[in-house]
């Protein structure tokens, strides 16, 4: 007989990211609710994204327990259905237009029920939620289902799984399919929870046009250890890939009556452009923002190319601009910008109506004097944390006189810093001059994030792109012609063909180059394009209908933005009808969850805007601080004495702590003297010194040749702070770093790979990756497991970062934080440096001759390293390799 249970009650929270599982049990009595099976089925055909999620639970309890089913979902997918079932009777969602299922929202409310409303819960995400009464061995099972169409951003599409059952699941399984005709040409997994042993629960099979991604792990591998029972999965699952192009018109695919058209042409040379950076330097752009600001300002002036022109206009209560005209970006003129970039300080309040308008009057000036040139793309960075608080205040009246003083000449980029910020007034302000907003998310990140928005706009291809279709073939076709394209985006126009189409489905699609017009022709063949999605099982099938009403979806609500009041009802008529057409949770529709008799009886749905998450957040002002830390008399110090003189130097131990700064008193000879009272005491401390700990060499190097012994290198001296440490041409791997004497640590180490294309840029606060023109933040000591192409990169709890493949040396990393705490470096499999490796670390593995013992004291010796001769000493070092807190070694010591 089972013990009672208790009376309380327990929740369990299921929480969904895009191919994402969460299930929180949130009460004492651990897994009452039990899920015995979790699963995920995403198929991307052709760029758009079908995914279900279903789970079933069990609550083993002997008392009514609730289950809150929470599901996070990427900003711009739809939901196209949610149902749950319940002792074998369904409950479905049902999706109606918002007024009307309003009615039910606001009864609920009133009646003190919870309203499951769709909520904005971080940069990409927006959370949706039920719960629902479970009785005792009752089983239910939750099955979600949304769509959306990938974006390619920065030369690459990505789906985003996070993973975080909080308990063991029998069965968990997700499936993730993908279908690209045009072939797949990069395919890239990262995970920031996923261990050796759980990588084997991770498959992945690619041919030339379809890929299956299979996550399974069994009990043994979800388990932390024998002894707990608690899971290890718990974190982000990221797939990123591309597909083959040419330089042609794209690749037309047909499925079930309608079409699709992606452009994006290879080998395009880049258009000049000309940009104006108009930024915020209001008081509220004090602190962490103006520092990240003035970190990716400089970042982004190293990307301009001599053939751009810029400028710079800083605003607070008055707008400033750096140089009375655009510039070139020649070598000084980026340095002399760097610099007035790193001196803006945040102060007064936000005049945007004046800065942008004094843009456009620069941009109006060099293009009438004809400074710019000839082709060349012209557009404006407008950088701002909060609403106009001077001059003209009034946002409508700010984006007329901007919009009329653009006159559809140039494109506006907004960019949104924080929460504080007038999202809508920024994004009509962009949407109305030809360019788009986003928001910058206030994290550790911030300055990356400035820098992506910027690489996706720093490089214009192709202006004034138009698509043109036989007006017999097809109809309701999407947005046709847009103002400029970017490397690494693409273009799509989707469309249904006629009744009586004809057999070939022609497409002219035509652009501007800097001096010439281009013209792009492309044929496809009907009948063999609609053969080739009909027969794989992996496909969803008639997902290009829904593909072309998801487009169709979103181009009107954007459109909605900035039409006239006359235009936006027609629109949203439009959107609406499709809206509920085809399903979908729309800013425009809600979807209204029915439950069992007796429960509340309904939730509803809605899809939020952008500016529905600012309620969500908190605003943080960044204040000054300082922190003073006196370390004890115990800490180790090093101090010489020349007579009475003192290295400027020293650090001084004595009963107040450390003095950076010691006392000094000018002698007649004008050098530096110590006062007898701190000479005293100083020279008590040596005599009762405790002995100098083992520290940590700056970097140890397996022996060439040998399996065990190893070289422990210390700098002592540098020709200068930047440092060539590896160089190997024949590995496509080179490894630099800046090394301060002062603190006899690196600040940075930047390893780069040539194939496949990565830089890896650690710091003692953070790990950048850089894949091409795409930048992503790691903070020490995170989980991280990314498998591509010829290389594989991990990160463990302890901060290990491991760089590896079967066929080059291993490259390792670490935040190292115990004695002589800093960055250090390992290798690993250093038998596979070619004979070309070079670099003051690089040409200990070439060549290497020992000398033999010194006569009279065997543990020194002499090594001779590419003609150079290096006195080597056995001693005792601190070995990092294995993480804090290390432990003692015998090498051979050598200081360069």
């Amino acid at each position: 007989m089972k013990p009672p249970a208790p009376a309380h009650a327990c929740a369990i929270v299921l929480v969904l990211l895009p191919l994402l599982a969460v299930l929180q049990t949130t009460c004492a009595q651990k897994n009452a609710i039990d899920i015995y099976s979790l699963t995920v089925d995403s198929r991307v055909s052709s760029r758009f994204a079908h995914t279900v999620i279903t789970s079933r639970v069990v609550n083993r309890a002997d008392s009514m327990q609730e289950a809150t089913f929470q599901m996070e979902l990427p900003k711009k997918a739809f939901i196209t259905n949610f149902s749950m079932i319940i002792d074998g009777v369904m409950y479905p969602g049902n999706i109606k237009q918002k007024d009307a299922a309003q009615k039910q929202y606001s009864a609920a409310v009133a009646r003190g029920e919870s309203a499951g409303l769709v909520k904005a819960t971080g940069r990409k995400m927006e959370q949706f939620q039920v719960s629902v009464s479970v009785a005792p061995s009752a089983k239910v099972t939750f099955e979600l289902v949304y769509e959306e169409l990938l974006k390619r951003r920065l030369g690459v599409y990505e789906l985003l799984l996070k993973v975080q059952p909080r308990q063991l699941v029998k069965h968990l399984q997700m499936d993730i399919h993908i279908f690209e005709p045009q072939g797949i040409s990069f395919l890239e997994t990262e995970s920031t929870f996923m261990t050796n042993e759980l990588a084997d629960a991770l498959t992945i099979s690619q041919n030339q046009t379809k890929a299956h991604i299979r996550f399974k792990p069994t009990l043994s591998q979800q388990q932390k250890s024998a002894e707990q029972q608690d899971t290890v999965v718990d974190g982000n699952l990221i797939i990123r890939y591309d597909v083959n192009r040419t330089l042609s018109g794209g690749s037309i695919q047909i499925e079930n009556g309608y079409f699709v058209h992606y452009f994006a042409p290879e080998g395009l040379s880049m258009i000049p452009k000309n940009v104006i950076f108009v930024i915020d330097t209001s008081g509220s752009m004090m602190g962490k923002k103006i520092r990240q600001t003035r970190e990716a300002l400089i970042k982004i002036l190293e990307d301009l190319r001599p053939e751009d022109h810029f400028n710079l206009i800083s605003f607070s209560r008055e707008a400033t601009q750096w140089k009375p005209s655009l510039v070139p970006a020649s070598t000084q003129n980026v340095e002399e910008a760097k610099k007035y970039a790193n001196s803006i300080k945040a102060q007064g309040g936000t005049n945007i109506n004046d800065a942008m308008l004094m843009a456009v009057q620069l941009l109006d000036t060099a293009t009438r004097e004809e400074q710019l040139p000839s082709g060349s793309v012209s557009l404006f960075l407008l950088l701002t944390d909060g609403d106009p608080t001077v001059g003209e205040t009034n946002p409508t009246k700010i984006q007329k006189n901007v919009q009329e003083a653009i006159g559809g000449q140039y494109s506006l980029f907004c960019l949104g810093f924080g929460f504080d910020v007038s999202y809508a007034f920024l994004e009509k302000l962009a949407l109305d001059n030809g360019g788009l907003a986003r928001r910058i998310y206030e994290d550790s990140d911030s300055a990356l994030q400035l820098q992506d928005f910027y690489q996706e706009v720093a490089n214009p291809l192709l202006t004034a792109v138009t698509f043109e279709y036989p007006s017999n073939a097809v109809e309701e076709v999407t947005q046709d012609n847009f103002r400029l394209f970017f490397k690494g985006s693409e273009m799509v126009v989707a469309g249904k063909l006629r009744a009586q189409s004809p057999e070939v489905l022609s497409a002219i699609v035509s652009g501007q180059l800097p001096m010439e017009n281009i013209t792009f022709q492309m044929e496809s063949q009907v009948a063999k394009q609609e053969e080739e999605f009909q027969k794989p099982k992996y496909i969803f099938h008639g997902f290009m209908e829904r593909l072309w009403a998801y487009l169709t979806i979103h181009q009107l609500l954007e459109r909605m933005v900035s039409a006239s009041d006359a235009d936006k009802q027609a629109l949203e008529t439009q959107a609406l009808g499709l809206s509920l057409n085809y399903s979908f949770v729309t800013p425009l529709t809600s979807m209204v969850v029915t439950k069992p008799e007796g429960q509340e009886q309904s939730q509803v749905a809605e899809k939020p805007m952008e500016n529905a998450g600012v309620s969500l957040y908190a605003r943080v002002h960044d204040l000054p601080s300082k922190t003073v830390g006196t370390p004890g008399l115990n800490a180790p110090v090093l101090y010489r004495y020349t007579s009475r003189k003192l290295d400027p130097d020293l650090r001084i131990p004595s009963r107040k702590g450390f003095l950076a700064n010691p006392l000094l008193a000018s002698s007649s000879s004008g050098g530096p003297t110590i006062l007898d009272d701190y000479l005293d005491e100083t020279m008590e401390a040596t005599t009762s010194a405790a002995p100098a700990p083992i520290q940590a060499p700056t970097v140890i190097l397996p022996l060439p040749g040998q399996s065990t012994d190893q070289l422990c290198v210390d700098i002592k001296r540098t020709p200068g702070p930047l440092l060539l440490l590896l160089s190997d041409p024949d590995q496509g791997l080179e490894v630099t770093g800046e090394y301060k004497m002062e603190k006899a640590q690196f600040s940075w180490i930047e390893v780069t790979f040539k194939n496949p294309q990565l830089q890896v840029h650690v710091s003692p606060e953070h790990v950048v990756v850089t894949r091409g023109r795409r930048s992503s933040e790691y903070k020490w000591k995170e989980t991280l497991f990314v498998v591509m192409p010829g290389l594989t990169m991990t990160m463990d709890k302890a901060g290990l970062l491991l760089l590896s493949s079967p066929d080059k040396v291993t490259i390792g990393l670490l935040s190292w934080d115990g004695l002589g705490e800093g960055l250090r470096l390992l290798l690993r499999d250093t038998d596979r440096f070619s004979s070309h490796v070079d670099g003051i670390l690089g040409r200990f593995y070439q060549g290497v001759l020992w000398g033999p013992p010194d006569t009279t004291d065997d543990s020194k010796r002499t090594l001779r390293a590419r003609g150079f001769d290096f006195d080597a000493t056995r001693e005792l070092k601190l070995d990092y390799q294995e993480g804090t807190p290390g432990t003692e070694i015998s090498c051979w010591s050598v200081a360069l």
